[in-house]
């Protein structure tokens, strides 16, 4: 797999382009009035013609690799994006970008992060990496802005909430476009193993490569086993409980 979809000079070129949206700097992106907040070109009215389409029932997939998991001192390393239908049909790959980071904190890393990051060739591509994080930003920020409509798309993945905290604080622009809620996938995993426990036996066994975008790939085939085994939604068995009342049929 290759540790970019993009190559580093064609991110650096756009992201020269973009040179002055970012120039309002990191904190800035938190602010209502940040350049990055106004809708990208032709999507000012872009909100109603998505949801009409059935975008806003888009999801938005992401897996991060850190280098812990202390969101006060550890950063973002990799991350990788993609975009599915309602049906969890892959409709768009996005990037999927390897950051830089000092060496010092590369070092300063736990036992695991060094062993399994080194393993899969991470560490070393992010000592070879030239992309900020303030570049990966704009990238997933572009990304998501053409494939889904502002405010109505949740953030999924497999304990997404992990991400998320990473990503409110190391990327508040690109969680600003997405809705608050999200899909962790690792809910339905422990939910199905105390309710359904002989389907949770056949889960599709993870290759844990701890890399971002195979690790997307597994999670949606993982809620896609899911939705086939243990949603199933059939008029004749389907039980309904109202507001903590008995089950009727």
């Amino acid at each position: 797999m290759p540790v970019c979809s993009r190559s580093s000079a064609w991110v650096l070129a756009t992201f020269r382009r973009s040179l002055f949206a970012l120039s309002v700097g990191k904190a800035a992106l938190s602010r209502p009035g940040s350049p990055l907040l106004a809708p990208a070109a032709g999507q000012a009215s872009t909100r109603g013609s998505m949801s009409a389409t059935g975008m806003s029932q888009r999801m938005v997939w992401v897996d991060l690799e850190m280098t812990g998991l202390d969101v006060e001192k550890d950063q973002i390393i990799e991350m990788a994006c993609l975009i599915t239908d309602s049906d969890l049909n892959i409709l768009a790959e996005g990037p999927n970008l390897i950051i830089k980071q000092p060496d010092e904190l590369l070092e300063g890393m736990s036992e695991w992060c060094k062993e399994h990051h080194g393993k899969s060739g991470l560490t070393q591509a992010v000592r070879d990496s030239k992309i900020t994080l303030e570049q990966a930003e704009y990238e997933f920020l572009s990304f998501v802005r053409q494939h889904t409509p502002p405010g109505q798309c949740p953030l999924a993945g497999n304990s997404v909430h992990a991400d998320k905290r990473f990503l409110d604080k190391y990327m508040p622009q690109f969680m600003y476009h997405l809705h608050y809620r999200i899909i962790d996938v690792s809910t339905i995993k422990e939910l199905s193993r105390r309710w359904f426990p002989e389907e949770y036996k056949m889960v599709p066994h993870k290759k844990a490569t701890h890399r971002a975008l195979e690790d997307i790939r597994e999670s949606i085939k993982e809620l896609q086993y899911y939705r086939a085994n243990i949603f199933k939604a059939s008029e004749k068995n389907r039980t309904i409980v109202e507001n903590g009342g008995s089950s009727i049929s």
